[in-house]
């Protein structure tokens, strides 16, 4: 797998992920570790502030699928089947970061368990998520 195309993918190629700014930090065969840099309109509770649900949510299903897709040939494609996503403690105002690590590659599903993070405090995660992709075989 070329891993700088596969970051400039998830970078620049895909609409959504360039709104959100995802970043690639890292992309290795069966790793994905990205990040979200903090933007105040991402904030979901202005009390705390805390970023939304959604944004931690959409960052573990891009990140499980791009851990799956380092495994895969470039005209495979991957589909989010399944997510849980269970939310620890609140992500504060900060960026966020996620890491995917593949627990299971068959060849039609992967397996990913993804834990997400607040840059400013790496040791306490605020959420963890499995998810499950379809991997649709390329030509």
């Amino acid at each position: 797998m070329d891993f700088e195309a596969m970051r400039r993918l998830v970078e620049e190629a895909l609409p959504f992920h360039k709104h959100l700014g995802i970043k690639a930090e890292e992309l290795r065969e069966g790793y994905a570790r990205l990040r979200i840099p903090f933007r105040p309109e991402l904030v979901g509770d202005a009390r705390r502030p805390a970023l939304h649900g959604g944004v931690i949510s959409t960052l573990a299903d891009v990140c499980g699928g791009f851990a799956i897709w380092t495994c895969c040939r470039p005209d495979d494609r991957i589909a989010t089947i399944d997510l849980g996503v269970d939310y620890l403690r609140p992500a504060g105002a900060d960026d966020l970061l996620a890491e995917a690590t593949v627990r299971l590659l068959g060849n039609r599903v992967g397996n990913a368990h993804v834990v997400l993070w607040s840059r400013g405090d790496p040791d306490r995660h605020v959420a963890e998520a499995r998810a499950v992709y379809n991997i649709r075989r390329g030509k």
